[in-house]
């Protein structure tokens, strides 16, 4: 069952059957797919619903985890340390949010929906998760092009979670700023706990964590974000072990009543199984979309994923190389566009930033701009044509 478990998570397959039943219920009982979703669980609070649960508290978690990987990076050994060996990896994620920016305003101009503009964030995000398991299947699981590519895909995210805190509130309710001193305080707590040397991670959690959830939600930002404020103050180990390795499942049995690892394995060892089986449920409320809301936002979120990013990546990464910042050993000039174009895998995310960014007037784009997100996981398909044509070949 652990392994059944392992391979399930691995190849995100809640995440993919729940994109799948979301599009059948929506596609064959929309008024169904409707009730299930919105449907209020509580009599007198109609926001207590399935969208609200999976957007608002669950994501959370998701954000949370996010935030530890990130959090790691720049521990020892991490990609994020020492700094310049990720100089050309950070010149690619700036190239992977420029270009899919410029793309997307570019398209907007060209198919006249240049009153959608407030989309210009969903092609910025990539799916981390996906582009890993697509990276390993198309370089092999050992190559250096795998961590270029994890690294692009984390400082990516980090950029999008800023945008969606900044750029992506409720335009019914205005932002109230002042509220923020509760994230403020929650930091300050996390950080005493810290001092303290508590090794709980609930505590860090589920106290300032909720403090720093009610900040952002008085405040009226995405209160998704709040632990993104919060895991970076968890007790971390003396190096990082390595993008997404469970160092539980990687030892041999621990001397009985020792436990060496820190606080903030402990909360990504507890919490990424639920995180991944609980993208089922984020998928089916996110990505039921009628097919015929299929309109030209669609198509210029998908161009702005695949092109913009394929060609930010692969411009900006190669101009470093020819201002002699070099790429890591064992990649070459021929690999950026095969990462560029995995980059473009913004599935998660995209959708979650296509349902902060239309909201009020422009809900009914929200429809067309997922589908564009979802139609973004194409971008396997062809990084897997462009590395046939560039030949390169699979590490063993």
């Amino acid at each position: 069952m652990k392994r059944v478990i392992n391979l399930l998570q691995e190849f995100s397959i809640p995440l993919i059957i729940g994109v799948i039943a979301a599009l059948i219920v929506a596609n064959v009982a929309p008024h169904l797919y409707h009730d299930i979703v919105h449907h209020s669980l509580l009599s007198g609070y109609e926001w207590l619903n399935l969208h609200f649960i999976v957007n608002d508290i669950f994501m959370v978690f998701f954000f949370g985890i996010a935030a530890k990987e990130i959090a790691e990076s720049f521990l020892p050994g991490g990609s994020l340390s020492p700094l310049k060996k990720a100089i050309n990896p950070l010149l690619g994620t700036l190239g992977g949010v420029i270009g899919p920016v410029a793309v997307f305003f570019l398209l907007t101009s060209l198919f006249g929906v240049t009153h959608l503009n407030q989309g210009w964030g969903i092609p910025t995000a990539t799916d981390i998760a996906l582009a890993w398991l697509a990276a390993r299947l198309i370089f092999g699981a050992g190559h250096p092009a795998i961590n270029f590519l994890l690294l692009l895909a984390i400082v990516d995210d980090a950029i999008g979670l800023g945008i969606i805190a900044i750029f992506y509130g409720d335009p019914s309710q205005p932002a109230e700023p002042a509220q923020l001193l509760y994230v403020l305080g929650a930091m300050g707590l996390a950080l005493s706990f810290r001092k303290m040397k508590i090794q709980a991670w609930p505590l860090y959690i589920f106290i300032p964590g909720t403090i720093a959830w009610y900040g952002l939600h008085a405040a009226h930002l995405h209160p998704a974000l709040a632990l993104v404020f919060i895991v970076p103050f968890l007790p971390a180990a003396a190096k990082d072990a390595g993008l997404f390795v469970d160092t539980y499942a990687e030892e041999k049995a621990p001397e009985p009543g020792h436990d060496h690892h820190s606080p903030l394995e402990q909360f990504e060892h507890s919490m990424k199984t639920f995180v991944d089986f609980g993208l089922f449920f984020f998928a089916f409320a996110n990505a039921g979309v009628e097919f015929g809301s299929v309109g030209p936002i669609t198509w210029v979120i998908l161009l702005s994923l695949l092109v913009g990013k394929t060609l930010g990546v692969t411009l900006f990464s190669g101009l470093g190389v020819a201002l002699g910042i070099p790429l890591p050993q064992g990649m070459t000039l021929k690999h950026l566009p095969v990462v560029g174009m995995i980059a473009g895998l913004g599935l998660t995310v995209a959708l979650f930033v296509s349902g902060a960014a239309y909201v009020g007037d422009s809900i009914s784009a929200q429809g067309p701009a997922k589908m564009g997100a979802l139609f973004s996981g194409t971008a396997f398909i062809f990084a897997f044509g462009l590395a046939k044509v560039f030949k390169l070949k699979k590490d063993s």
